[in-house]
């Protein structure tokens, strides 16, 4: 999931506050002495919920693909490369599997292999167009009404490999329908990422950097 959501006791502290707060990527809801018909809790609630739509909202200068193809885009994927985030923290031979919603939107199946634990780990979720099925841009939930965005800013005329951005650029993934890509592949990605402001040189390669 591309944003994280945390929940946290009252802290006085300035400092703890901001180590804290910087820990997460993402929305902290903090609990502080605020009545529940308080004024002010009311108001801090509904920033809260407006920073969280803007979760979905694509990254600056990040633009969706067009003329998107939902049938052609749904069905596996292997995940080549991505940059951390605590959810896939330490995960291999992660894969996604996409499949149609009767309601018009799309069931997330992420799938890894966790070493240390030696077992796998599974996500579900789902996913809805931002702004219509044409346009490669979603928003995805893995946790109730909370969504992060999916943005699709790079695909191939064959729907073979796809380049995803979550809402910031701390989040980017290179997708494939295979386990393996060309070093050419996996060449032409690094550099429309690094074009578009990505941190390149951080890039997990889950099977071998390219050369």
């Amino acid at each position: 999931m591309p944003y994280e959501i945390c929940f946290v006791k009252r802290i006085t502290n300035v400092a703890a506050k901001k180590s804290l707060f910087s820990e997460h990527r993402g929305i902290c809801f903090a609990e502080n002495n605020y009545g529940e018909g308080n004024t002010m809790h009311k108001l801090l609630l509904g920033i809260a919920f407006l920073l969280l739509g803007a979760c979905s909202s694509a990254p600056q200068g990040i633009t969706a693909v067009s003329n998107f193809d939902v049938n052609r885009y749904t069905g596996k994927w292997y995940e080549i490369a991505r940059l951390d985030h605590r959810f896939e923290r330490g995960l291999t031979e992660v894969s996604a599997e996409y499949r149609l919603r009767e309601d018009g939107g799309i069931d997330v199946i992420n799938r890894g292999f966790d070493a240390q634990k030696n077992q796998w780990q599974t996500a579900d979720g789902k996913a809805y167009f931002v702004k219509d099925s044409t346009t490669g841009h979603l928003k995805v939930s893995f946790f109730g009404p909370f969504y992060g965005a999916y943005v699709i800013f790079g695909l191939d005329d064959d729907y073979q490999v796809s380049y995803v951005s979550g809402p910031d650029r701390d989040y980017l993934w290179l997708l494939a329908r295979q386990p393996q890509i060309s070093n050419a592949q996996k060449q032409a990605f690094v550099a429309k990422a690094k074009a578009n402001g990505f941190d390149t040189d951080a890039l997990i390669w889950l099977d071998s950097a390219p050369q």
